[in-house]
Order: C-alpha cells, then sequence, then structure tokens
C-alpha cells in the first residue's frame, strides 16, 4: 500500500508539472502565432484550466514534502505528548475540512454534469471535464491527509516532518526564506 500511495502523490505532482509545461506551450503557441497573424484559439481557456489543475494536483505532493503552509511553527515549539496531541488535532482538522472540500467539489462536478453545462468561452466543451482535476486533486490531497493522520496515529513521524528535518540537515533552508 505504501508503494501504491507514493506513486499516488509522485504521479500528481507530474500531473501538476506537466499541466505547467502545457501552459508555456500554449502561451508560446499564442505569441508566436500573434506574431505570425495565426489565432491560437482558446488559449486563454486552456491556460485557465491548466493552471487551476496545476494547483490541484500539487497538493498531496506538496504536503507530504513539507512544502505546504501549516502549524509547524507552533508545533514546533511542543514537545513529547503535547506535541503529539497537537499533530492529531491540526491533521484531523484539515482532514475534515479536506473532507469537506472534497464533498462540495464533487457536488459542483456532478451538478456540471448533470445539467450539461457547457464552458461558455471560445472552446465548447462540457465544463466537468476541466472541473475534475480541481475533484482529483482535492480527492488525492485528502488521502494525504489521512495517510499522515495514520502515520501520526501509530507513533511515527510524519513524512512531512521527515523532509523538513532532512532539508535542515542537508543545509536547505530556503523554506525560511
Amino acid at each position: 500500500m505504501r508503494r501504491f500511495l507514493d506513486r499516488l502523490y509522485y504521479g500528481a505532482g507530474v500531473l501538476a508539472a506537466l499541466c505547467l509545461v502545457a501552459i508555456f506551450v500554449v502561451m508560446m503557441a499564442q505569441s508566436l502565432g500573434r506574431e505570425a497573424g495565426i489565432l491560437v484559439r482558446g488559449a486563454d481557456d486552456i491556460t485557465a484550466w491548466l493552471c487551476a489543475a496545476s494547483a490541484f494536483f500539487a497538493l498531496g505532493h506538496t504536503f507530504r514534502h513539507g512544502e505546504l503552509v501549516r502549524v509547524g511553527l507552533w508545533l514546533d515549539h511542543l514537545k513529547g505528548r503535547w506535541r503529539w496531541y497537537a499533530e492529531l488535532f491540526a491533521l484531523g482538522i484539515t482532514a475534515a475540512f479536506t473532507a469537506y472540500m472534497l464533498w462540495a467539489a464533487a457536488s459542483f462536478v456532478y451538478e456540471s454534469w448533470k445539467f450539461n453545462e457547457v464552458a461558455q468561452n471560445l472552446i465548447r466543451i462540457p465544463i466537468w471535464i476541466p472541473q475534475m482535476s480541481f475533484v482529483l486533486g482535492v480527492l488525492i490531497f485528502f488521502i494525504a491527509v489521512l495517510d499522515e493522520l495514520v502515520l501520526v496515529l501509530r507513533k511515527q513521524k510524519p513524512t512531512y516532518q521527515v523532509a523538513e528535518e532532512e532539508r535542515r540537515a542537508a543545509g536547505d533552508f530556503s523554506e525560511t526564506v
């Protein structure tokens, strides 16, 4: 199971990176097309959808690597059992909010699908298709939060804490800048 989850988070990170590359390609095509007198239809729509997809697909991966803003400043001042309780509380609250966000996003996309909502701009496709990146990204993030919660319940260090400690041991203090 560990191997599957690690691959899931890594794959989501790769998808986020590919979305960023695709944004670059679309924007360059639009710029070059403008110089050549060629209109790249729907480039703004595609870029907007890719921006959202890159942000949501990156959530789980960045969370596991300690790159998301969290309550670490507060937790770092606690030791022993108090830190464990605070970590459980923080992850529990995060899991609850993420579960709600997942439910709300899935409901929103389901309604778009149910009512056959179509994108209103130049590219006329069912809007639920680009919106699915929102649901999938939040789902992966929710799984990552639950994964960390289980680790903490088992009295193990969370993966994001291990990643942060490894960066500090290597002399990388870029997250504090």
